[in-house]
């Protein structure tokens, strides 16, 4: 049996949003294995226990260059320790020009990214200096450049979310209007082929588990899981999903393309600090830690 560290019930109430107690008890009963409790507490809590998974952590800003002919696009993540940084003109001039060089140079990784120029310094001088001027430290975090099949429309809100959008028919109001309602919806992929299958798995055992919780028959179980599973898809992709302008409240996005003669060759989601766990700092802890030290 794993120890279960008072580290660990945090991590998993971070992550869920549910009581204590009950994190400490599905992390016991899925031997310390992070994945397995939070899947267990999706059972017994439902989506509350996903809910974190939302949560932005990290400061910074997406900058975006799309083509004058809307056929190259590309969209860059510039991170910084703090909000007030991500509204420095400077910085949010760094991002702009960074995109500028995506689409022109086409970078392989961020390490080359870093060594193309910018006037007379490359990108990792300027942000060098820049850091040096702020006293902040700032990094490229990641980036992503787009060759159309039709043409790229873009959104970004409040500097935080960013979306590209090929588009293939409709016209430029169309692919403003799809790239602000994935900003919205945050779709995983266009269709259910681009959902990854490890997430439609845990899907299915979730709604097995629950219905079994709840008394239903063994054999109702799989065509019940089969249920949940394509009420998660609509949920999950473009196509699926209900457009967020929809007048009656029904219209999906793949209805709205249908009607148009268009449709969505692949589209770009970046949520500034997705996935980063942000430093939080404990300011009386840090006061009676220097306390001490003063003391030695």
């Amino acid at each position: 049996m794993a120890a279960i560290t008072a580290g660990m019930v945090k991590e998993l109430r971070e992550k869920t949003d549910a009581p204590m107690m009950e994190c400490k008890k599905a992390l016991t009963e899925a031997d310390g294995d992070m994945g397995k409790a939070e899947e267990l507490l999706r059972v017994k809590l439902g989506n509350k226990a996903s809910k974190a998974a939302s949560r932005i952590t990290a400061e910074g800003i997406v900058g975006i260059e799309v083509a004058a002919d809307g056929k190259c696009a590309a969209m860059v993540e510039l991170n910084c320790e703090t909000d007030f940084v991500s509204r420095n003109d400077d910085f949010i001039g760094l991002g702009a020009d960074v995109a500028k060089l995506v689409v022109a140079h086409e970078p392989a990784d961020v390490d080359a990214l870093s060594a193309l120029r910018l006037g007379d310094k490359s990108v990792e001088e300027v942000r060098a200096a820049l850091v040096g001027k702020i006293g902040e430290n700032m990094s490229i975090r990641r980036f992503v450049r787009v060759e159309a099949e039709g043409s790229m429309a873009s959104y970004v809100h409040g500097s935080r979310i960013g979306v590209l959008v090929d588009l293939v028919g409709g016209d430029e109001q169309l692919g403003k209007d799809l790239a602000m309602h994935i900003a919205a919806s945050k779709p995983k992929s266009v269709d259910a082929s681009g959902v990854p299958g490890a997430l439609i798995d845990a899907e299915r055992r979730i709604a097995i588990e629950k219905a079994r919780e709840a008394g239903k028959p063994e054999a109702m179980l799989e065509k019940i899981a089969d249920g949940t599973v394509q009420k998660f898809l609509k949920e999950v992709t473009l196509l699926g999903q209900v457009f967020v302008k929809a007048e009656d409240g029904k219209q999906t996005v793949e209805a709205l393309l249908k009607s148009r003669g268009a449709r969505v060759a692949g589209f770009e989601l970046y949520v500034v600090g997705e996935g980063i766990e942000k430093k939080v700092s404990d300011f009386a802890a840090e006061v009676a830690a220097q306390a001490a030290s003063a003391q030695k």
